[in-house]
């Protein structure tokens, strides 16, 4: 007679099942804003010196358009040929832009809420180099590269959205470079999407492969899934043509904006931080007056991205501490303004997946994602200060994310988690530990969360398993999403049409489509 399956069979069974969403011990969208590094009257005095800033320094380099637009709605612009903003019109830009954000995927399953404190994790970056986190040898990143950083970050839970990482240095063309990169993103990943632009008529072309894709313009309005990342100002204080250019073009076509502020302290951006903090605020509320002024509630992010010097040299340390600060004082900001706003952070100066990537990329996002930024970009992945990127590393950094969003879920407090009934049942019961308990067993699985790469075994276990090490695993398992997981939720139908009207570098087999 076959034997009946047993309590405990069916206990680890239904412990494999794939857990509800609002099961998980994690998921997209949890509100942080517990960590607040700056006081109220701290906060008060950043955004009071924004908003002098914005009527007292004034943008240089602003385009006809910009200047219309902004002088339409009460803006300023001097003789000195400078574009200046009075707090009224910030206080009017504020009472009419949108704010309860969604930012859609092509999968509605990836769709994400941007409003209040809630935290979602993004890649990001502009790496002109890939490592191998084996040998530490540098080369130069692909179109291939990009797509199937793409293919990788779809399969990593805790990156809810996908940023271009790297750049296409083997398409020398702009044109066909923005082009290529906007495909291979679009064919990666069913998750939202980020994308840059280096030409507002790139961006122009690229809005008919969007409309095919999804199925009409129309459509592409209703649910549009691809921001673009626009750095609308060169710190300090001075707009730049060719995005402000692409920025119009995104508002009348429907595209959410992430107006991008990336000071670097000490260098474009005041050496103090609270400076730095003020700057990338006032960048980033011109920004947003602009877009209002184009259309009022067009959808946009507040892209505080205020980066750090090491005052030594000069050069870019996007691990250090001070990152981390900046990053939270400027998320705490956006949460007082109750604006959809992203920050960075994430990176690390080390050059491969070691010790120092590990720690710089923990503290970093900690303090982003517990301060409550809607998205953190540059989350993963990244290295070498941002010149670099390693595709392996987004499943190791997929742990970090989701140990980061546990810290950031906190402690839930309520008459079934304190426990009392099983404390006594424990210790009247003379069963001296939890182990077996019914509600140890329930919430093993929702209340606590487990690495995939991170080793936890005994020091004898360990040895006996051969030391296995995480960065091999997650090569490992890089090669077998690569070799097997080539994303369809792009029809057939439609990428041929995209490869009738545009350059397309990447062969129908390498996106696992044949001849």
């Amino acid at each position: 007679m076959a034997r009946r399956p047993s309590a405990r069979q069916a206990k680890l069974k239904e412990r494999k099942a794939v857990l509800a969403e609002e099961l998980k011990p994690v998921r997209a969208g949890l509100s942080g804003g517990q960590f607040k590094p700056l006081t109220d009257e701290d906060a008060d005095s950043i955004i009071e010196t924004a908003y002098k800033i914005l009527e007292e320094v004034g943008f240089a380099d602003a385009t006809d358009h910009c200047i219309e637009m902004c002088l339409a709605v009460g803006a300023e612009y001097g003789d000195d040929g400078r574009l200046r903003f009075p707090r009224q019109v910030i206080f009017e830009t504020l009472g009419k832009c949108q704010r309860k954000l969604t930012l859609h995927g092509q999968d509605p399953r990836h769709d994400l809420n941007l409003s209040g404190s809630r935290v979602h994790f993004s890649t990001a970056g502009a790496a002109v180099m890939v490592v191998d986190p084996l040998s530490g040898e540098y080369r130069e990143s692909t179109n291939q590269d990009l797509y199937d950083m793409a293919r990788i970050a779809n399969r990593c839970e805790h990156l809810h959205m996908f940023q271009r990482t790297c750049v296409a240095r083997d398409i020398p063309d702009n044109r066909e470079m923005d082009i290529n990169t906007t495909y291979s993103c679009i064919m990666g990943t069913s998750k939202h999407i980020g994308c840059a632009w280096t030409d507002s008529s790139h961006l122009a072309e690229c809005f008919e492969m969007l409309h095919l894709v999804a199925g009409g313009e129309e459509a592409w309005r209703a649910r549009p899934f691809m921001s673009i990342s626009c750095c609308h100002v060169v710190p300090p204080m001075k707009f730049t043509e060719d995005a402000l250019n692409c920025l119009k073009l995104a508002v009348e076509g429907g595209m959410p904006v992430l107006l991008l502020s990336a000071g670097q302290s000490g260098a474009t951006a005041p050496a103090c931080l609270a400076g730095a903090v003020a700057e990338a605020w006032a960048e980033c509320l011109g920004g947003l007056a602009y877009i209002n002024a184009i259309k009022p509630g067009a959808p946009a992010i507040l892209g505080t991205w205020p980066f750090v010097s090491d005052l030594r040299t000069g050069a870019m340390s996007g691990g250090s501490p001070e990152q981390a600060l900046l990053s939270a004082a400027c998320a705490q900001i956006g949460n007082l303004f109750d604006l959809p706003t992203g920050t960075a952070c994430g990176m690390t100066d080390s050059k491969l997946p070691d010790y120092q990537a590990g720690a710089e990329r923990a503290y970093t996002l900690n303090c982003a994602a517990t301060s409550g930024a809607n998205i953190v970009y540059e989350s993963a992945g990244m290295y070498a200060s941002l010149l670099g990127t390693c595709p392996e590393s987004l499943l190791l950094d997929n742990d970090t994310l989701g140990a980061v969003m546990r810290i950031t879920r906190g402690i839930e407090v309520n008459e079934k988690t304190l426990s009392l009934s099983d404390i006594k049942d424990i210790c009247f019961g003379n069963k001296g530990h939890y182990l077996a308990s019914a509600q140890t067993l329930e919430v093993m699985q929702t209340e606590y969360l487990y690495p995939e790469f991170g080793d936890r075994l005994s020091p004898d276990d360990w040895n006996d398993a051969q030391q296995p090490d995480p960065v091999r695993a997650a090569i490992q398992k890089a090669r077998k999403v690569l070799i097997n997981d080539y994303p369809d939720h792009v029809s057939d139908e439609i990428d041929c049409k995209i490869r009738e009207c545009f350059p397309i570098k990447l062969s129908r087999e390498a996106i696992g489509r044949g001849p």
